[in-house]
């Protein structure tokens, strides 16, 4: 029988959003100048109304200067990420 992943940790992308927006000290404003994003978008976002696609998710990581693997490693805050398989079913 095979176990179900844990439930992604929806609250711990939108901190990490909000906390790399911080980091460079950029308003809603300025992030989404950078990004061709909405301001609305990223304040959706950032207070968990929305999760975003993954061309959102994208678009910021390239605004942000940040891989967008690192942003997603949120999602496994509070449990163990997957192991990586080698040579495993895919």
């Amino acid at each position: 029988m095979t176990t179900p992943p844990p439930a992604p940790n929806l609250k711990a992308l939108h901190l990490e959003l909000s906390r790399l927006r911080a980091a460079r000290g950029w308003t809603y404003d300025q992030l989404a100048e950078r990004s061709g994003l909405a301001r609305r978008t990223l304040i959706e976002i950032e207070q968990g109304r929305t999760v975003g696609s993954i061309q959102t998710w994208h678009r910021l990581a390239h605004a942000l200067g940040t891989p967008i693997g690192e942003i997603f490693e949120a999602l496994c805050h509070g449990h163990e990420p997957p192991a990586p398989s080698i040579g495993g079913p895919r």
